[in-house]
């Protein structure tokens, strides 16, 4: 069967990429293994200061309103919320962040992402806040998982999913592209930090690192905000909360700890001794596929331009992944040109 695309990976981005491309005609045919896959896992988060220097990520002010608006379509046509917005509150742990703080009140750029600095000990009657707050504006956080669950439903309604353990070695480039029975004029691989293992694209400096995200049920009363202290509290309703997530570079597997846990755990009884007594409900690891320039890695292979990559989102997929898989439908059907930021090309000049 002729097809435009074949998508490797249903995480968010091989799920937005395939959206994009079928809203304009293409006919794609995205494949997966069916497991848990880091984005089904992640938080989710969107938060456009970070950091102790409270640095704006870059290109926020295109990225943010084209995520909003790509996750609002989605939800009208699927008839169900997936991004949920709701203010932060960054907790300040010393004096040093508090006057890293300050420093960007008076940057205009920052007005629409910054509230005021609040000096109370406490957020709450539970929280601790001895060097004050920070309020953020226009953060908040996306359902993924029922997200990909929705659109695996209507790719498979499209006839244009695959559950299969996808084996490199079934692809065969010459003299036209094949994957079983299926001949796409291009294959784009959207695999997250399994692409570590890609033989045509492990050249790239990937960055990967592992996080574990735990759920606790609890008692206590919380504000309904996302809470920002090192680590981030999100209240998922009025007795449930997930906290994350840990940073670990070195055991790249999606293999839940007693590290891990005890991490998270220490890292909020210095927040709060309130949740103590918490109910452990839930407790996932995965790995994201972070790159050491913290770009993304988006483009056609310089040799074997019938094979693509679009990947390398890290923690920021969710505000990041509706904007570029635009510009990246641009390139494949129009051959617009790709920001330099996420061209691969930027390594592949120095290798090939």
């Amino acid at each position: 069967m002729m097809i435009d695309y074949l998508i490797i990976g249903q995480g968010l981005a091989g799920s937005l990429l395939a959206w994009e491309l079928m809203q304009r005609g293409c006919r794609v045919v995205i494949v997966d293994n069916g497991g848990e896959n880091a984005s089904q896992i992640a938080a989710g988060l969107i938060n456009p200061v970070t950091g102790m220097r409270f640095v704006k990520s870059a290109e926020t002010d295109i990225l943010l309103p084209a995520a909003k608006n790509y996750y609002s379509s989605l939800s009208g046509f699927f008839h169900q919320q997936f991004f949920i917005e709701k203010p932060m509150v960054r907790i300040f742990k010393s004096e040093m962040e508090k006057d890293a703080a300050s420093k960007r009140l008076n940057n205009p750029e920052y007005l629409n992402y910054i509230g005021k600095i609040q000096m109370e000990t406490f957020l709450n009657r539970n929280l601790a806040s001895p060097f004050g707050y920070l309020e953020q504006k226009q953060t908040g956080y996306l359902l993924t998982a029922p997200l990909l669950e929705c659109m695996k439903e209507y790719f498979i309604s499209r006839n244009s999913y695959r559950l299969n353990n996808f084996d490199y070695s079934e692809i065969e480039l010459d003299p036209i592209v094949n994957w079983k029975d299926l001949h796409p004029k291009a294959v784009i691989f959207c695999e997250g930090y399994l692409a570590t293992r890609n033989p045509w694209f492990s050249w790239l400096p990937f960055q990967p690192v592992k996080g574990e995200i735990i759920t606790l049920q609890h008692q206590v009363e919380l504000p309904d905000k996302i809470i920002n202290h090192g680590n981030w509290l999100i209240p998922i309703d009025e007795n449930q909360i997930r906290i994350g997530a840990t940073f670990d570079r070195e055991n790249l597997n999606t293999q839940i700890t007693e590290v891990g846990k005890s991490e998270l755990m220490l890292a909020l009884s210095i927040l709060t001794d309130a949740l103590s007594n918490s109910t452990l409900i839930n407790h996932q690891a995965n790995v994201r596929p972070c790159t050491k320039d913290r770009q993304p890695f988006i483009g056609r292979h310089p040799e074997h331009t019938q094979l693509a990559i679009f990947n390398g989102f890290g923690a920021k997929g969710s505000l990041q992944i509706p904007w570029y898989s635009q510009r990246f439908a641009d390139h494949l059907l129009s051959g617009t040109l790709l920001p330099p930021s996420c061209n691969i090309r930027r390594h592949s000049k120095k290798i090939f």
